[in-house]
């Protein structure tokens, strides 16, 4: 994200400022597309720009084999859950919300099943509802991911 907002802010948007200039100065404005084009694309630039301005101002880099000399605190943000459901194994990542992809077995911390699992310890079960009822998964594993 760091290097995304680098790039926006210091190559990609000086260059849609001079887009937009050019066009501004190519006269009537209201039958110029250039310019209105240079123009939305400048709003969305910079509505990426503030949004990734305040993740990072607010993103907290997640390392606790040096908060817990390599012992597991239980289940956290940047954990591979290893959990029972059902009969069968199912392995989750607990990703911030920003890098969810569930699809591929990658969960927000803040989704349901995420907000249940977190701080929770090998051993433990935790209780979901979903539309089909309540599934409850029994922690089998916590690993680093």
């Amino acid at each position: 994200m760091q290097a995304e907002l680098i790039e926006l802010e210091n190559i990609k948007r000086p260059k849609l400022v001079e887009r937009l200039s050019y066009a501004r100065s190519q006269g009537d404005l209201s039958e110029n597309s250039d310019y209105t084009n240079a123009k939305e694309e400048l709003e969305f630039l910079d509505g990426r720009i503030s949004e990734l301005g305040e993740v990072l101002k607010t993103a907290k880099v997640v390392d606790d084999k040096k908060a817990a000399n390599g012992k597991s605190l239980g289940v956290d943000v940047g954990k591979k859950v290893t959990v029972s459901v059902g009969g069968g194994k199912h392995i989750f990542e607990i990703v911030g919300e920003w890098e969810a992809d569930p699809a591929s077995k990658k969960i927000s911390h803040e989704s349901p099943l995420g907000l249940a699992l977190m701080g929770k310890k090998v051993g433990d079960e935790v209780e979901v509802e979903a539309p089909a009822g309540k599934i409850i998964y029994e922690i089998l594993k916590i690993d680093h991911a």
